[in-house]
C-alpha cells in the first residue's frame, strides 16, 4: 500500500491537485431548454445560458468543450474557469460528443495534421499535437499511438500500424509498446525490480529498466469471485457484497430498483441456485466488463461513478458481469448478474433474469 499511495504522489507532484477544487459550477438550460448555462454551488449565475446541446458537461471544474452560435455562424472552443478560449475548432470529437476532462486535462485534435495532444486546466499545451491518438489521463499517465494510419470502414475509421507508449504528463516515455489495455487499473501502479507476483496484475518493464504492474480488473474480479463470493452464498454474504439498491429487469414495468436486503430475502434462492452454477466447469458462462449505464442509474448514490460529461468512468469503477447460458441450446435467453467495482470491492448491483422470475 506504502509503493501505490508514495507513487500517486510522485505524479501529482508533477501539476496542481485540480480535482481538489471545490468550487465547481453546475449547468442549467435555458427556459426554453435551448441553451446551456452554469451556476456556481450557491446558484449564482457564472456563465449565461448561451452554448448548445453539444456542450455536454454537466459540471464545470477546470476547462470544458463548448459550441455556440455566433453572426449565424456555429463554434466550438475549449473553455477555462477564467474565461480563456483556447483550441477553437479543435475539439476531439468521439462517438458524437468532445472530450471531458479528467485530472485537469482535456484532449484536442489539430484540424491540420489531424493530430492529438492535451491542454491543461489552464488552456496551455503540454501535449503537444503529435500523436495519432490519445486516452484519457489516469494517475497522470496516458496511452499515446504514433505515427499510425487512419483506415476507414464504410462510415468508421480504425488505426492502423503505429507504435503505442504509457507516457506521463510530461510527455516522458514510461514503457515502449504498450498496448492498450481497458482492463488495466492506472491507480494501482507499482514499480519494482522485478515482475509482480500478484495474480491479479500485470506487469511491464520501462525505459528506465524497472518494472511497472497494475491490477487487472479481470483477474481481479474472477480472483475475488472466486476466493471471497463462492466461497460463502449464504443471506449475510450476499449482503455484504451487495450495493445499497439492486435494480432488476421485471416485465412489463421494465427496471425496477429496489433495497438490497428485499431483493436478496425475495430471490435469495435464485441467486444461490445461479452463483452455484458457476462452481460447475460444464456451466456456459462468460465475463463481460463494461461501464456503469447513465441511462438507469440516475439517482444520486452513483454520481460517484460517473465524470463530469456524466460518462462512466470504467477506468477505476467497470461493471463486470457474468453472463449464463442456458442449458437449452434453443433458448437465446440469458441470465446476467452484474458487479460494480466500488471502493469496498465489487458490488452486486443489477440482475437480468432470462425467465422473468424475480420477485
Amino acid at each position: 500500500m506504502k509503493k501505490i499511495i508514495i507513487l500517486c504522489l510522485l505524479f501529482c507532484l508533477n501539476y496542481p491537485a485540480f480535482s481538489q477544487n471545490n468550487d465547481t459550477w453546475i449547468s442549467f438550460w435555458d427556459k426554453d431548454t435551448t441553451h446551456i448555462g452554469f451556476k456556481d454551488k450557491n446558484g449564482v449565475i457564472k456563465i449565461e445560458p448561451k452554448f448548445t446541446g453539444f456542450t455536454i458537461a454537466r459540471k464545470f471544474e477546470n476547462i470544458i468543450a463548448v459550441s455556440e452560435q455566433k453572426n449565424q455562424k456555429w463554434e466550438s472552443y475549449y473553455l477555462t474557469k477564467s474565461g480563456k478560449i483556447v483550441g477553437r475548432d479543435s475539439l476531439y470529437v468521439f462517438d458524437n460528443g468532445p472530450d471531458c476532462e479528467n485530472e485537469g486535462f482535456i484532449r484536442f485534435t489539430d484540424r491540420k495534421t489531424d493530430k492529438m495532444g492535451m491542454f491543461n486546466a489552464e488552456g496551455k499545451i503540454v501535449i503537444p499535437a503529435e500523436y495519432s491518438n490519445l486516452t484519457k489521463v489516469k494517475n497522470g499517465m496516458f496511452i499515446g499511438l504514433k505515427d499510425a494510419k487512419k483506415e476507414m470502414d464504410g462510415e468508421h475509421f480504425f488505426w492502423k500500424g503505429g507504435k503505442e507508449f504509457l507516457i506521463d504528463i510530461n510527455n516522458k516515455i514510461l514503457i515502449e509498446n504498450f498496448s492498450y489495455n481497458d482492463d488495466l487499473n492506472f491507480y494501482s501502479l507499482e514499480k519494482s525490480k522485478e515482475p509482480s507476483k500478484d495474480k491479479t496484475r500485470d506487469s511491464f518493464l520501462g525505459v528506465d529498466g524497472l518494472y511497472y504492474s497494475f491490477i487487472n480488473f479481470d483477474k481481479e474480479f474472477k480472483y475475488w469471485l472466486e476466493n471471497n463470493l463462492l466461497q460463502d452464498l449464504s443471506k449475510a454474504s450476499l449482503e455484504k457484497h451487495s450495493f445499497d439498491k439492486i435494480t432488476y429487469w421485471k416485465e412489463p414495468n421494465g427496471w425496477i430498483s429496489e433495497s438490497k436486503t428485499k431483493f436478496i430475502d425475495q430471490n435469495y434462492i435464485y441467486l444461490k441456485s445461479k452463483l452455484q452454477e458457476l462452481k460447475n466447469p460444464k456451466t456456459d458462462y462468460f465475463v463481460s466488463s463494461d461501464g456503469l449505464n447513465q441511462f438507469i442509474f440516475e439517482s444520486s448514490e452513483y454520481d460517484l461513478y460517473f465524470n463530469n460529461c456524466n460518462e462512466s468512468r470504467e477506468w477505476l469503477y467497470p461493471v463486470k458481469s457474468i453472463i449464463i447460458n442456458p442449458k437449452n441450446k434453443t433458448d437465446f435467453k440469458q441470465d446476467q448478474i452484474q458487479f460494480l467495482r466500488t471502493e469496498n470491492g465489487y458490488k452486486l448491483i443489477s440482475v437480468s433474469n432470462a425467465k422473468d422470475n424475480l420477485k
